[in-house]
């Protein structure tokens, strides 16, 4: 894609520093809860702009395409690792929202006591700041790709030690961003593994008349308040007060290429918005649905990931709880890309139709 109607040198030649046509932007928050947070801004010369929180497991907090929020955040804001209480429903006084939150590394889902282990809701990970960080702006032909690495690491003596190698990459002329992580078990025994991308959209790309559109095979409601209403699960409405959230586990189907695409689409905003999820069926076999359409906590989440969203106790007990062997290792990761117009729109719409 052309830089503002130049190719590189064209655009070089007019410029007296990378950042007027976008780059990255490493910092650190100041203020209240949020101080002593390395973050690090992305910023594409087509209107996408994120915020990697570095002391935050390398999550995506903000961001806004063309001004507009792409995410919902909480009424928690940006806070500190030092705030994280691990202790039943604790993580929700960290949980910022934003683009992405990440879950696990050994627990996703509700509290729960696992043999003699006592966990709280969706682990520790997002928590964990991130080591040996790297960033890189670097010209691909003509194309500006930014990129910022690290490690995560959930580790214990006498439990896991678990490195998440993480790789955020964006180009300078595009809209979209890839996450990639490599997990290693570098520790002395085998390690539970649970892992969720707990990918949250907000308004205004949230609204009534936005969709949910995905290969879904399947939408298994999680409980009775689920239950009331399933058969509109992909369609959004109002903010409603005193919502109970419903929460559904996907079964998806993947195309040719073994890819997950589906979307949340507007197609009244701004001519028709919508942002594009894809990932790989083989990296990330589950599919969670979290629709929270109450007052001020209005978001719905679509969060990929390796094991049910239970608890890791009734993981074990069904069957279903992932193991990592000593030195193995497994890459995962999504792509998100905005997507504009009602043309682009349908084409999503009919990407994400494939079914059994």
């Amino acid at each position: 894609m052309a830089i503002f109607g130049h190719n590189r040198e064209g655009a070089e030649k007019r410029i007296g520093h990378l950042s007027q046509i976008g780059g990255l932007k490493p910092y650190t928050l100041s203020d209240g809860r949020a101080a002593g947070i390395r973050a690090v801004d992305f910023r594409t010369t087509q209107g996408l702009e994120f915020t990697v929180l570095l002391d935050r497991g390398m999550d995506i907090s903000e961001a806004r395409y063309k001004g507009m929020s792409l995410c919902w955040r909480s009424p928690a804001g940006d806070a500190a690792p030092a705030f994280y209480d691990s202790r039943g429903l604790g993580w929700l006084w960290t949980f910022f929202g934003g683009l992405l939150t990440t879950c696990g590394l050994t627990q996703t889902g509700p509290p729960n006591v696992d043999g003699e282990e006592e966990l709280g809701l969706h682990g520790r990970i997002s928590t964990a700041p991130a080591e040996r960080v790297s960033y890189f702006e670097e010209w691909s032909g003509d194309s500006l790709e930014l990129r910022v690495s690290g490690v995560v690491r959930e580790a214990r003596l006498f439990g896991p030690h678990l490195e998440v190698r993480r790789t955020i990459r964006a180009f300078g002329d595009g809209v979209g961003m890839e996450v990639r992580d490599r997990i290693v078990n570098t520790g002395a025994r085998a390690t539970p593994l649970m892992r969720l991308y707990h990918i949250n959209v907000g308004f205004p790309l949230l609204d009534e008349g936005t969709e949910l559109v995905a290969p879904t095979n399947k939408a298994e409601p999680r409980d009775a308040e689920a239950e009331d209403g399933k058969e509109q699960y992909a369609q959004m409405h109002g903010p409603v007060r005193g919502y109970a959230e419903k929460v559904y586990f996907h079964s998806m189907k993947a195309d040719a290429e073994g890819m997950v695409t589906c979307g949340v689409v507007n197609r009244k905003l701004s001519g028709g918005l919508g942002l594009r999820l894809r990932y790989r069926l083989s990296e990330l076999p589950n599919f969670t649905q979290w629709k929270m359409l109450g007052e001020r906590e209005y978001v719905l989440g679509i969060e990929p990931g390796i094991g049910p969203v239970i608890g890791r106790s009734a993981a074990r007990e069904e069957g279903g709880l992932r193991e990592l062997e000593v030195g193995e290792e497994i890459t995962a990761g999504f792509e998100l890309e905005v997507v504009e117009g009602e043309e682009a729109l349908e084409a999503l719409a009919r990407e994400a139709s494939v079914r059994a």
